[in-house]
């Protein structure tokens, strides 16, 4: 199935995407959503969660601004996704920042099966239990073989993994995919990868089963939106306004002639 076929798709079926968001950044992200051709809806009261998740077609989970409640919610509203059988995204933002963020996400992964996991290279350094120097949100600093521990974690969790970064791998633990591009800019942007745990979320809403490969290509997707926002902004502020114009202006056209997804060899492991 073609990148140009899963955002066809996408905005004909316009799908409704569940978000526990992160606060600093749950304007940005409904906002990208509508602009994709998505139906964004914020709900984290854990009075709700579980009839939420229950009426839409996905869910995102995100850890960005925690709290005990909120992570009672995440497991509430990720139960019910795994009922209702509808796709799972954690973004778990900062996971190796503190004690009490790395407890929350074993407690979630044991509670919650998810269907992608989209992270940075530091939080998956601490998913997969390797020693990093976090720094909150950003991704840090360390040693370690990206797509080797992308797919020890995927084979381990059942789950996609999504690493983002200068360069972004995909796998299901068998096949990993590689995408290049994208802008300096977005990591300047707060909540980009919010947005693109969202965008991921979407996209997987018109997988067909095709998890690795929706998820492949909506980091792709993602890519070309930050280098078409860079067309016309070259400053923070006006980069994430053209971002969300990029969502909504970018078609199936534009996709297919800037493509750069790459399967790579299998490793073994």
């Amino acid at each position: 199935m073609g990148q140009q076929h899963f955002l066809e798709k996408l905005r004909v079926k316009k799908p409704l995407v569940h978000n526990i968001a992160n606060i600093v950044v749950a304007n940005f992200q409904a906002n990208g959503l509508l602009a994709l051709g998505a139906s964004p809806m914020m709900a984290e009261g854990i009075e709700e969660v579980a009839d939420m998740a229950a009426l839409a077609d996905c869910t995102v989970l995100n850890i960005g601004t925690l709290d005990q409640g909120t992570v009672l919610s995440i497991i509430e509203a990720g139960k019910s996704a795994n009922k209702k059988g509808i796709p799972v995204v954690l973004d778990p933002v900062g996971v190796g920042a503190s004690e009490f963020r790395r407890n929350s996400v074993t407690t979630i992964l044991k509670e919650v099966q998810v269907t992608a996991i989209r992270c940075n290279v530091g939080e998956l350094a601490t998913l997969g239990n390797i020693e990093w120097q976090s720094r909150g949100a950003d991704a840090g600093e360390g040693q370690i073989d990206v797509q080797l521990t992308a797919k020890q974690v995927a084979k381990r969790l059942n789950c996609i993994v999504a690493v983002t970064g200068v360069e972004d791998s995909v796998t299901d633990g068998q096949t990993t995919i590689q995408i290049d591009g994208g802008h300096d800019l977005m990591p300047l942007i707060t909540g980009s990868g919010c947005l693109l745990s969202a965008v991921t979320g979407a996209f997987l809403t018109v997988s067909e089963g095709h998890h690795l490969q929706a998820t492949a290509n909506a980091l792709s997707f993602y890519k070309q939106i930050g280098e078409r926002a860079a067309k016309t902004a070259n400053a923070p502020g006006t980069f994430a306004v053209e971002m969300i114009n990029s969502l909504y202006s970018l078609t199936s056209e534009d996709l297919r002639d800037n493509m750069k997804i790459v399967e790579k060899e299998d490793i073994q492991i």
